[in-house]
């Protein structure tokens, strides 16, 4: 990973003092920072490289007066496009899923993606599983020249989103990323690089499906939480359906 000169903007001529980079910023040093939300004058104000979404962010922006055009499109589409109640519903969800995709590409320059989330429970930053699974993981591809990218999501506090600068993405919430636009205290060193990762003591494996499953069991990172996550979207999910369904018979 290049090294990146930080700009202070100074006031021309003026005796003014430098003003300082805020956390995000500073954080945008190492890593392609990603808007995790589907509201598009969030991800206007930050300036995300990346964004992503999921089902719960795009039922909370379906119902926001705004973006009824997004909505209403996938709805016409939905009925021009197919004949039963069923296949409405689920093209028009389909529909709307690439809609409010398609409009936020139109603000990053770089891609949209839909993601998964760690439920809540509470760590310090350093100590949290989820920092500790990312940083196992990039340390893990980048250690052994896997030809990936990794990115890390689903953060509480700021202090989680600091604890993994220099991960390849960060996909962080419109919250998390005003506290770190407005703090222009907090140190963010570097706490991932490919160079770090060439010194950690970590072997490369090599699995069969017995040892995986066994590895995958034990980690409850890639079960338990992971499953809790994904029962969260399939809700926010039927909710959004439901909804359609209900446009779909005005």
């Amino acid at each position: 990973m290049g090294s990146v000169v930080l700009l202070l903007l100074l006031a021309p001529f003026s005796g003014l003092a430098p003003v300082m980079a805020n956390a995000l910023e500073k954080l945008k040093q190492y890593t392609k920072v990603v808007a995790d939300t589907g509201d598009f004058d969030t991800i206007k104000e930050f300036q995300p490289q990346d964004a992503t979404t999921n089902p719960s962010l795009v039922y909370k922006a379906a119902q926001m007066k705004q973006y009824s055009k997004v909505v209403d499109k996938a709805i016409k589409y939905a009925k021009e496009n197919a004949s039963s109640k069923d296949e409405q519903v689920e093209l028009a969800s389909d529909a709307l899923f690439v809609g409010f995709g398609t409009e936020i590409l139109n603000i990053v320059p770089g891609r949209v993606s839909t993601e998964a989330q760690n439920p809540n429970k509470e760590y310090t930053a350093e100590t949290d599983p989820g920092v500790e699974s990312v940083t196992s993981i990039y340390n893990y591809y980048k250690k052994h020249g896997y030809k990936t990218v990794v990115m890390g999501a689903s953060f509480r506090n700021p202090g989680e989103v600091m604890a993994l600068a220099g991960c390849d993405l960060l996909t962080i919430s419109p919250e998390l990323l005003g506290k770190l636009k407005e703090d222009s205290d907090s140190k963010v060193p570097q706490a991932l690089s490919v160079e770090k990762a060439q010194s950690v003591d970590v072997e490369k494996i090599s699995l069969d499906e017995k040892q995986f499953r066994w590895m995958l069991n034990e980690d409850a990172m890639a079960t338990e939480k992971l499953s809790e996550g994904i029962r969260k979207f399939a809700a926010d999910q039927i909710k959004l359906e439901e909804q359609i369904k209900g446009l779909l018979n005005e």
